[in-house]
């Protein structure tokens, strides 16, 4: 009797220990194709993690938007379906406008990281959206305007969208709109290749890199400078599912990503400059605004952005209180 009673503790005993020491796994998908640069960007985060959590955490990636469509993966990590999305936070705008901070900012995660902004955008994600903000990845690459046509300019040297097939989306549609006056063709990123080869759209926002790796470049001919906005790509973790790791394995993916933020940055600035060289070499054209018009532009995209968020935090539970805040936090106007 005595012995079946000591198997019996050791057996409870090991059972115990292995579920203290079981490994904890993350599911995760990305919004965007593997092709992307910033997909790779984020697979190579998963990486790291994997590495440094063998034996604690390990993240499991699922797939991109064939596995769950990319507007519907921040509804899906907030009701647990899966518990990890990278994805721009302008996917879920409307539920949480405060990453407008991000979109018009001019600083990176490296900064804002320090200076205490990225906090404040996890703590919004959490009392929102019931999700852990893991991380601001490949920050410090802006936008530019790409054409397939060349240009037009008024005689005060402002840019003439009249006539101009312009692909929008919800990153910057209110300059588009609200400032440039533009009529725009909301697409996602999908369907712009097919759309630019049938003419449906001539003219699109993107970032300053993955223009080759989407394979834009066959009908795009010119960039228009300057370059507005940053991305807004993050990581976003169902809170249940965070609250639910161990410490190890918190502080794990907590100290990769910080560490990523760093690395992207720097990786796809290389990226940025890697990808100019080679579209210029194969005749892509850059066209400038000067002076006020210069100006003028970048201001409107900064601030029709700021009145974006504005407005619809103020439709929000908490209102506009963090406004200020965001924008102390997020830009830097003396760097104007």
């Amino acid at each position: 009797m005595k012995m079946n009673l000591m198997g019996g503790f050791v057996a409870a005993s090991t059972l115990i220990a292995s579920a203290s020491y079981a490994e904890d796994t993350v599911t995760a998908v990305h919004a965007f194709p593997e092709t992307l640069i910033y997909t790779k960007s984020f697979l190579s985060f998963v990486d790291k993690v994997n590495e440094a959590g063998k034996g604690v955490v390990q993240i499991e990636v699922r797939g991109g938007p064939e596995a769950i469509g990319m507007f519907q993966q921040p509804d899906a990590v907030r009701d647990g379906i899966v518990d990890m999305v990278y994805t721009p936070g302008s996917f879920y705008g409307g539920a949480l406008p405060e990453k407008d901070a991000m979109v018009a900012s001019n600083l990176t995660a490296v900064e804002t990281r320090e200076n205490g902004g990225i906090e404040l955008i996890d703590q919004i994600h959490q009392e929102k959206m019931g999700l852990k903000y893991l991380g601001w990845f490949d920050s410090g690459v802006c936008y530019n305007l790409w054409t397939r046509d060349e240009p037009s300019f008024d005689a005060d040297g402002n840019l003439e969208v009249e006539g101009l097939k312009l692909r929008g989306n919800n990153v910057y549609n209110a300059f588009f709109t609200n400032y440039l006056g533009a009529q725009v063709i909301d697409l996602p990123t999908g369907e712009v290749y097919s759309a630019l080869q049938r003419g449906v759209v001539d003219a699109t926002g993107w970032t300053q890199i993955g223009l080759i790796d989407l394979k834009w470049n066959e009908f795009l001919n010119y960039r228009i400078e300057p370059c507005f906005f940053s991305t807004d790509l993050g990581v976003i973790v169902n809170n249940d599912k965070w609250n639910s790791l161990s410490d190890e394995s918190r502080k794990i993916l907590q100290d990769v990503a910080i560490q990523h933020e760093k690395d992207s940055v720097e990786a796809l600035r290389a990226k940025r400059d890697e990808d100019f060289a080679a579209l210029e070499a194969a005749g892509m054209k850059v066209v400038s605004l000067e002076g006020e018009a210069k100006a003028n532009y970048l201001a409107a995209a900064r601030e029709k952005t700021w009145e974006r968020m504005q407005s619809v935090m103020a439709e929000q539970p908490g209102g506009t209180g963090n406004y200020d805040r965001l924008i102390e936090l997020f830009y830097d106007l003396d760097a104007n």
